[in-house]
This record gives structure tokens, sequence and C-alpha cells, in this order.
């Protein structure tokens, strides 16, 4: 699909992009080739497909339970700290 120079103008300016005639016919052809992909998808036959709507999957939660596990001493992990604070690592302020 051929997709005119007003038509990239007018996207580019949309994307606040300032682009040259080079570019515009580059960004003509791109952008011919995602609409025909897209025209694609669209004649694909998916009435027999599985629906991927929420609430409308046979998927089940895969996600593990909570479970509480020893962690690090953190004495030990402090013990180097050039400097701390109840418990805490300081570091230098970085954000204004």
């Amino acid at each position: 699909m051929k997709i005119e120079q007003s038509q990239v103008k007018y996207v580019a300016s949309l994307a606040r992009l300032r682009i040259d005639e080079a570019e515009q016919d580059k960004w003509s052809e791109q952008m011919g080739a995602i609409i025909e992909f897209a025209d694609q998808l669209n004649e694909l036959d998916l009435h027999d497909a599985e629906s991927n709507e929420p609430g409308r999957t046979s998927l089940y939660n895969v996600f593990r339970e909570d479970e509480r596990k020893a962690s690090f001493d953190r004495d030990k992990i402090l013990f180097n700290a050039p400097e701390q604070y109840e418990g805490c690592y300081v570091v230098p302020k970085i954000v204004e």
C-alpha cells in the first residue's frame, strides 16, 4: 500500500519529528509495509482460535506461594560498610 507524502508529513508532525524529502520516501515505504502486514493479519481466520480475553483462559496461576525464608545476616552485610545508620547503608545524596 502506498502512503502519500502528506500522510507521512502529518504523522511526523504528530510525533513532533522533522524529516526531509529523502526520509519521507523511506518512511512512506516503511509505513506502507507495516499497513500491508496489518492487512495480512486481518485476513487470518481466527474463528476457531482460543480466546485470550481475561477470565476466558485455560491457564492456571503459575506463580508460587509466598514463603518466608531465612535471609542474610544484617550485621555481616553491614560489617564493611563505610557508614551505616539504623541498620542501613549511608550513601551520598545524588538527587538535589
